[in-house]
């Protein structure tokens, strides 16, 4: 696992990017040299040939994440594989026959970019066929022991056998190393150092530890270069989430992380007031629209204002366009509900568009909200969550934002276990806040709107 942007990935997608980034860059390149011949350098040379070539591999990159292409969780069949790169190719072909439109001196040559895109075509394609064959070479997988004997073990044992794209084979659990009978946890770690082909990471998933663990044995397989962890570590890595079973206070006071440093939380605050300024500055013009809309599809206001609590628990008052009916609370607050019979056909798309969150840009201007950060729940149900969700107030350190964390990794939720797991992404976030991640979570949303997703 390789942390950037205080988020964890698969060493295999980082390498994946990494790796398809130069070979993007290297067929735009080649395609120039086939095209061009000895002309070649003079058109990368001179008129930003270079700079465009990076532009271009950065758009086609950019796209191929949008389409999934590095989640290799999700990945599994080839075919689908080929058929979202040629999906992501058609969109890269657009994009640029409309920004060469527009800026014709983007161009380089008119016969490069067929050229180009053919040979991306077939490199990618091979390029994913070989990587696959070679990421299931058992070489190349690292072996994990996962130390437990209940529910919480074989859940870590689970979790990692099918995702694939870990790179990560489970060879024991339930302390039983390959065909060794079950027995004490003592046992099992010293068989470990007597296998053939050596385990490469722990995983400590014992249910009651007291007395139970033998430290020296696990130190010594440490000192030798094992990885040796908790399996709440492993599952916040893996998930992008806090464990929020067996989570104590001590976990947040000498872990690392949630550390709310006023420095990071000014220029936060300071980037956020120009990107809400920008933002409303942009869709001014569209506000008569979407108003008109909003007033002849459903009769009643057309911003809906209501209350939500804060930062240190402050409430304060939210804009939003209205996309439900007038009475849609006429019985009192509810949570919205998947396919909610209260939303108006207008109201529908702006949810899904996120239109309808626009007007909040004037709460980030005001300082009620971020661009990034929890997103704040209503008084109405704050004291109810809190009673049932331990640690939830701790949503409320920190300033409330447009998008979170939770709402790019779970989406939106309308019971208590939903609520349950939005806050295990919230307190990941409160945890690893910082600029990169809230640039991460922006991209993400991006992704989101653009594919209509999350919203009800």
């Amino acid at each position: 696992m390789i942390r950037l942007l205080n988020v964890y990935y698969p060493t295999r997608t980082v390498f994946l990017l990494l790796s398809e980034s130069l070979i993007i860059g290297s067929c735009l390149c080649a395609a120039v040299w086939m095209v061009m011949g000895r002309d070649a350098y003079l058109a990368l040379a001179y008129e930003y040939g270079m700079a465009k070539i990076l532009g271009l591999t950065l758009g086609t990159m950019m796209i191929a994440y949008y389409f999934d292409l590095y989640e290799p969780n999700l990945l599994f069949d080839r075919r689908e594989i080929y058929f979202r790169i040629v999906l992501a190719l058609g969109c890269v072909c657009l994009l640029v026959a409309v920004v060469v439109y527009v800026y014709p001196e983007f161009s380089i040559t008119r016969e490069v970019f067929p050229v180009a895109l053919l040979l991306l075509g077939l490199v990618l394609c091979a390029w994913r066929r070989f990587y696959t064959w070679v990421a299931a070479r058992s070489i190349f997988r690292e072996r994990v022991c996962v130390l437990g004997n209940g529910p919480r073990a074989h859940f870590i044992a689970d979790t990692i056998t099918r995702r694939k794209d870990l790179g990560m084979d489970v060879v024991s659990c339930n302390y039983a190393v390959e065909g060794v009978p079950m027995g004490d946890a003592a046992s099992a770690v010293r068989t470990l150092s007597t296998l053939k082909q050596p385990v490469n990471h722990i995983v400590i998933a014992v249910e009651d530890r007291r007395g139970g663990l033998p430290m020296t044995d696990l130190l010594t397989l440490k000192l030798r270069g094992i990885i040796v962890e908790e399996d709440t570590q492993l599952m916040e890595r893996l998930n992008g989430k806090i464990q929020l079973e067996g989570l104590r206070p001590s976990t947040f006071l000498y872990g690392e992380g949630f550390r709310v440093k006023s420095s990071q939380q000014f220029t936060r605050r300071v980037l956020s007031m120009v990107a809400a300024a920008i933002g409303l500055l942009l869709f001014a013009p569209f506000f008569p629209i979407v108003m008109l809309l909003v007033r002849l599809t459903s009769p009643g206001p057309i911003f809906f204002k209501q209350v939500r609590v804060g930062e240190g628990g402050k409430p304060f008052d939210v804009y939003k366009f209205r996309t439900m009916r007038q009475d849609a609370e006429a019985a009192g607050a509810k949570w919205a509900s998947k396919n909610d019979p209260r939303v108006t056909k207008i109201g529908l798309f702006m949810r899904k568009t996120r239109i309808d969150e626009v007007p909040q840009l004037w709460n980030v201007l005001r300082g009620d909200m971020g661009f990034v950060g929890p997103r704040p729940e209503r008084p109405e149900f704050v004291p109810w969550l809190s009673e049932q969700l331990p640690f939830y107030d701790l949503r409320h350190i920190i300033r409330p934002g447009l998008t979170g964390w939770a709402q790019v990794r779970y989406g939106y939720g309308a019971t208590l276990e939903e609520a349950r797991e939005k806050l295990a992404y919230d307190l990941y976030y409160v945890k690893h806040a910082s600029l990169g991640l809230d640039l991460l979570i922006m991209f993400e949303t991006i992704k989101i709107i653009i594919r209509r997703k999350g919203a009800q």
